[in-house]
């Protein structure tokens, strides 16, 4: 048993390399400066972001139950962990709160807490990934033109050099690099053109994009067009393996009952499981093959993620809708290419760190800027649209939330318009009415709807008080409702009394010492029967075989 489903699992690995291996070296590319950029804002040694994209490639990647996700250091966090570090006084006692963070994330799991990233609407989720596009062509701009004076990944409006997006785009346009404008244009040419020739799009686009923008930049060395320090990656060289070992920080654990700690690791853990279930519906919905990845599973996975980034010297990590969303651009397939852009950190770590010092930043925003109008292309604007006011307004407010604020703030005041139209939606549904005329007046029937809850109550006290004086016989019928709320049950019963008094024929249809079981009883029963009738239709193995 065991050896056929191995043999299966590598045959599938084998068939979806040639997709995995390409969108991993684009993930890596990606990924490389975010991480450099991430540990520099958050005042940690530039070898722990290196080292926490890693681990979310390797460990993260192997126990998540999702395919195209790609967790790493999250710049959403960066405030947060600069703070942290400064508070404790010291990165290894940091250390030990991202560890607890990672054992708290893995109770969540453990409690299924994952089943919050249910309850965010399609509208927030999809203004979310249009933002985070729009925000990554904004933030990705000033490098595109060789203005690197804010770090590479950077996604909050107001950044950490007290400037914000805007003024940030004001300052580059006004320090404008030939060399990186005509790189960043060379780039979006060959990812734009390259793909459409079938002769050469066997070769990553992404790739060719690194190759023929290094040799630009070799060539504009001694010109006008020749790019300074700042406008290439920059990563640690280490010289031997020993060396590389001396990188790694460990935690305090002396530090274990300092309060301090753990309410930094709360913060840390509720914040990043936020984070992670939110890209991982976003994830999920620009997939392909549209799966659903198990959120529980995913917070057990970003639990020992975290777990072991704090016990070698790492920073806090979450999935990450950038790399993902470059994950899934690229054409990955599995979760072959996060493990892969993993190795690939580590390789470039410790044997080619000096060529890797040659990508400009340049054509690694031009890849960015290409997957960031993927995310925001107008046909998603205009597909919303078409979807209704109670789709497109919760989905453009997240979008002006998130660009103007932070990701968790934009999505939580995008969830506040979309619960807005929810429970407008709800009250003008809590019931149907049919008037039929008689000889005497006329005759109302309130069907209510399948679930009455307290938010009903007020429009249904509203339609009962307000019924024309021609009205003069009256039915409720609740025998089609699951389940009816007892403040409504009290409004009916209190209408009741005043129809009587005026002298108005009133019926109430399945209300009456109405306990909200027996409809549950018999939705039990035909799953039941259901499941009977389903065994019944089942053929016993010998009469499949011929």
């Amino acid at each position: 048993m065991f050896g056929t489903r191995t043999s299966a699992f590598l045959k599938l690995s084998k068939r979806d390399l040639k997709y995995d291996l390409p969108a991993s070296v684009v993930v890596f590319l990606v990924a490389l400066p975010l991480c450099l950029g991430i540990a520099l804002a958050s005042g940690a040694p530039l070898f722990s972001g290196l080292l926490t994209g890693i681990i979310g490639g390797i460990v993260v990647a192997s126990f998540s139950g999702s395919q195209l996700s790609v967790s790493g250091p999250a710049a959403g966090l960066t405030v947060i962990v600069l703070g942290a570090i400064q508070q404790l006084g010291a990165f290894e006692t940091f250390l030990l709160a991202v560890l607890l963070a990672g054992a708290i994330q893995v109770v969540l799991g453990i409690l299924k807490a994952g089943m919050i990233g249910n309850y965010f609407p399609s509208s927030v989720i999809l203004g979310m990934l249009a933002a985070i596009g729009i925000i990554i062509i904004l933030k990705q701009l000033p490098h595109a033109v060789g203005y690197d004076a804010s770090f590479f990944g950077e996604e909050s409006f107001i950044q950490l050099n007290s400037e914000n997006t805007f003024s940030a785009l004001q300052k580059a346009f006004g320090a404008i690099n030939l060399g990186a404008v005509i790189i960043c244009a060379v780039s979006l040419a060959i990812l734009i053109g390259w793909p459409k020739i079938k002769k050469l799009s066997i070769v990553p686009a992404p790739l060719v994009v690194v190759i023929i923008s290094v040799l630009l930049s070799l060539a504009f060395v001694g010109t006008d067009f020749e790019l300074a320090g700042n406008h290439l990656v920059v990563i640690p060289v280490v010289n031997s393996f020993n060396e590389f070992l001396g990188l790694f920080t460990f935690p305090d654990f002396t530090q274990i009952v300092n309060q301090d700690v753990w309410i930094v690791a709360f913060t840390i853990a509720i914040i990043a499981s936020l984070e992670t279930l939110l890209s991982l519906e976003a994830v999920d919905k620009i997939d392909p093959f549209k799966r659903v990845s198990p959120t529980n599973r995913e917070l057990l996975a970003q639990g020992v993620g975290n777990m072991t980034s704090g016990l070698v010297g790492g920073l806090p990590l979450t999935a990450v809708i950038v790399r993902s969303s470059a994950n899934v651009n690229s054409g990955g397939r599995t979760r072959q290419s996060a493990i892969l852009h993993g190795i690939w950190l580590i390789l470039a770590v410790l044997l080619i760190p000096s060529i890797i010092n040659l990508i400009p930043l340049a054509c690694l925003a031009a890849i960015l800027l290409h997957t960031g109008y993927k995310l925001a292309k107008p046909a998603a604007f205009k597909q919303m649209w078409h979807k209704g006011l109670d789709q497109f307004v919760p989905f453009v407010v997240t979008i002006t939330a998130v660009v103007f604020t932070d990701l968790l703030t934009g999505v939580g005041i995008g969830l506040l318009v979309a619960m807005f139209y929810i429970l407008k939606d709800n009250l003008s549904n809590s019931f149907e009415y049919d008037i039929e005329e008689n000889e005497d007046g006329a005759k109302i029937t309130f069907t209510l709807a399948e679930e009455v809850t307290f938010l009903n109550k007020a429009a249904i006290q509203k339609a009962l008080h307000g019924l024309p004086r021609r009205i003069n016989e009256i039915i409720i019928d609740g025998s089609q409702s699951r389940f009816i709320d007892k403040d409504v049950i009290e409004v009916i019963k209190d209408f009741e009394q005043n129809a009587v008094s005026k002298g108005k024929s009133l019926e109430l249809v399945g209300i009456v010492n109405r306990k909200n079981v027996p409809n549950i009883r018999r939705f039990t029963q035909s799953i039941l029967k259901n499941d009977s009738l389903k065994k019944r239709a089942v053929k016993k193995p010998s009469e499949t075989i011929s």
